[in-house]
């Protein structure tokens, strides 16, 4: 088995192990920030799959779960209109939610999701994100659960990609600007 994939990176920012430690501890923080009761765990796909699933196996809750996909039109999120192309189909009203999503930037993406299932009374709505850019371009949302802080650099691997490619990665790296 080559490198091929590998080659591609500059650096390793987060290893598997600390991937699969952080997931261990926010598990057991939901776990115990909703002590009994029943959670309904919504993905933003395609790059929140991985770290969901991690999360998931450390949550000793009766748990649902259930993705969405998000589209943006026009020029990127930050300037495209967001379209729902895969809706839930669990019912949330009154319902504890977490949303998972990858990585929490402009926060657009995030805050139109959580927007629309407002809308559709659960009783909570939370919001996990794997990463979290420390310099962001705006605050119109936070996260209840984050993984980790990055840098503003390009992230690939562990769910996240570049052009559908390089979420098999098994830890976190910052792509190199010649593989872009």
């Amino acid at each position: 088995m080559g490198n091929i994939i590998h080659s591609d990176i500059e650096r390793v920012l987060i290893t598997s192990e600390q991937l699969e430690d952080r997931a261990k501890q926010i598990g057991r923080q939901i776990t115990e920030d909703y002590k009994g009761e029943e959670v309904t765990v919504i993905g933003i796909l395609k790059g929140s799959f991985m770290f969901l699933s991690d999360v998931m196996k450390n949550i000793d809750l009766y748990t649902r779960l259930d993705f969405v996909t998000v589209q943006s039109y026009g020029n990127g999120t930050s300037s495209g209109e967001l379209t729902l192309t895969k809706d839930i189909t669990a019912d949330i009203k009154g319902k504890h939610v977490i949303l998972v999503e990858d990585i929490l930037d402009s926060g657009k993406t995030l805050k139109f999701v959580k927007d629309l299932f407002e809308k559709r009374e659960p009783a909570s709505i939370k919001i996990c994100t794997l990463l979290n850019k420390k310099v962001r371009k705006s605050e119109i949302i936070k996260a209840d659960y984050i993984g980790f802080d990055v840098d503003d650099v390009f992230v690939v691997g562990y769910g996240l990609d570049y052009a559908q490619l390089y979420r098999n990665l098994p830890y976190i790296g910052e792509l190199k600007i010649e593989a872009r």
